[in-house]
């Protein structure tokens, strides 16, 4: 393993068309300045605009994805991106924590494609937040929120679940204030302000989004710095082309 670089681990599904999914995580680790590797969870058959299903790993195939590269390199920060069900979430979760229990865990709840298709009917809230305990940052849209906390309003569905872990509620789906997140802490909410507001809609947005912050924080940025250079990051990506499918720029 090479002295002084950064390596960042993502779990996540892949998406033919390069536009989310491990892909994409790829793509925003390295525009970011850090080597990413992957483990896929799901085989989806999409483009940019359509949905025709998925194909979930087993889990014990999404474990030795993750345990052969452990064997050779330490990731101090790993993104999960879609998995089946909270029970694949909680195997990996708990393969790829470090022994010293200092590997910050970020998960992108993916609850539906952008083209519609819906990957979760329900969870079991007290599983949810038991496993929150162990994850440093989730990064939930607002229908995303509603779902994971069950209640109709976003805000305070993540002022409840930032009592777990930290919340980065994103506002790319919120009438009120499109395109302003909110970063939910125990302690503190901080507003990730709207940097250019010349975009385009893109698919996977928020797979890039996540994947930034997790590089930024494997960097050693904080959580507040961290998602404000993601935010830049993910703008650049909106506005790179009028299309669904965006350029990443290192």
């Amino acid at each position: 393993m090479e002295e002084g670089r950064k390596y960042v681990l993502s779990i996540a599904g892949f998406d033919p068309s390069g536009g989310a999914g491990i892909l994409a995580d790829i793509k925003t680790l390295e525009g970011n300045g850090v080597y990413g590797m992957a483990a896929v969870t799901s085989l989806t058959y999409q483009n940019d605009a359509e949905f025709d299903g998925v194909k979930w790993m087993d889990t014990e195939e999404i474990v030795k994805q993750i345990l052969i590269l452990k064997r050779r390199f330490e990731f101090s920060v790993v993104k999960i991106g879609l998995v089946q069900n909270l029970e694949t979430l909680e195997t990996i979760l708990s393969n790829c924590q470090l022994a010293d229990g200092k590997c910050l865990l970020i998960w992108d709840p993916i609850i539906q494609a952008s083209a519609g298709f819906e990957f979760h009917k329900n969870f079991n809230h007290e599983k949810l937040f038991s496993l929150l305990k162990t994850i440093f940052l989730i990064t939930p849209n607002t229908e995303e929120m509603k779902f994971l906390r069950g209640i109709d309003d976003p805000v305070k569905g993540a002022t409840a679940l930032s009592k777990y872990c930290n919340v980065l509620l994103k506002g790319g789906h919120n009438p009120q204030e499109p395109g302003v997140d909110y970063l939910f802490m125990k302690d503190k909410i901080e507003k990730i302000e709207v940097i250019n507001k010349t975009v385009f809609p893109k698919h996977g947005s928020g797979c890039v989004l996540s994947s930034a912050i997790a590089a930024n924080l494997a960097l050693g940025n904080d959580i507040i710095k961290s998602s404000r250079n993601a935010k830049k990051y993910v703008e650049q990506f909106l506005s790179s082309h009028p299309s669904l499918l965006g350029i990443h720029y290192v």
